[in-house]
């Protein structure tokens, strides 16, 4: 049910008149965070720091080979949850994030789609693997921050808590006060999906490529966007774009 008290019909279009709060991913959905800042220089960061601290275990060929940083700081968790070195490698992110927010590039049609969400009586927060930090600096960047205010919730000092994890969405559920029902989530990646799954919130993919949607499909998304204007021609309840 909309906010409006309307039950949606099928598809993107169904999902975003049905949501009374939409939680969007940060890096894709909102922006390209490492658009200025490559990620795959920041996974060398992270994986210089396991070097200076005698980390060789966590070098597998796998975190060797990635650019994903993700899967680093996973890895991190996995063997080192609750160490000092967890603490740096986590603080080394967010150093590095913070520098990738001021040069950052917005996603085409997020902006105004965020302003038409609230527009039209919908609560937004954001639910992300990033430091919240990053996802702060950003929004202020874009006079975006009002209408998040006390509703970003990204990467804790708890690194076992990343998505696929469900923690960041059930924290901007819990922070907006919305059933899992009437939410809907907005991510670009297969973890973001088994999260909403987790959480019980419907999810609309964003793929940016075919490689994305590729990814997502075969995660089993059933609905999947390659634009942004086709959610926001969702929430003004105008024909999605061709």
């Amino acid at each position: 049910m909309n906010p409006n008290g309307r039950t949606g019909a099928g598809g993107t279009a169904g999902l975003v008149e049905a949501a009374a709060c939409v939680l969007l991913d940060f890096d894709g959905p909102v922006c390209r965070l490492f658009s200025g800042h490559p990620s795959a220089a920041i996974a060398g960061s992270l994986r210089d720091l396991l070097r200076e601290s005698g980390e060789r275990e966590l070098l597998t060929a796998e975190v060797l080979a990635t650019g994903d940083t993700h899967l680093i700081l996973r890895a991190v968790a996995e063997h080192r949850h609750g160490t000092e070195l967890a603490r740096r490698v986590e603080a080394r992110m967010t150093e590095e994030e913070l520098r990738a927010a001021d040069t950052a590039r917005p996603t085409p049609y997020a902006d105004p789609l965020i302003w038409t969400l609230v527009a039209t009586g919908r609560r937004v927060a954001v639910a992300t693997n990033n430091s919240p930090l990053a996802v702060e600096r950003y929004l202020r960047g874009r006079r975006l921050a009002a209408h998040f205010a006390g509703h970003v919730h990204g990467r804790s000092p708890d690194l076992r808590l990343l998505k696929p994890h469900p923690h960041c969405l059930l924290e901007a559920l819990r922070s907006t006060g919305t059933a899992a029902r009437d939410a809907l989530m907005i991510g670009d990646s297969a973890s973001d999906l088994a999260a909403a799954r987790a959480a019980g919130v419907p999810f609309l993919g964003f793929a940016r490529n075919g490689r994305k949607e590729a990814e997502l499909r075969g995660a089993g998304a059933e609905h999947v966007v390659r634009s942004m204007q086709e959610v926001l021609a969702a929430a003004t309840g105008t024909p999605a774009p061709r």
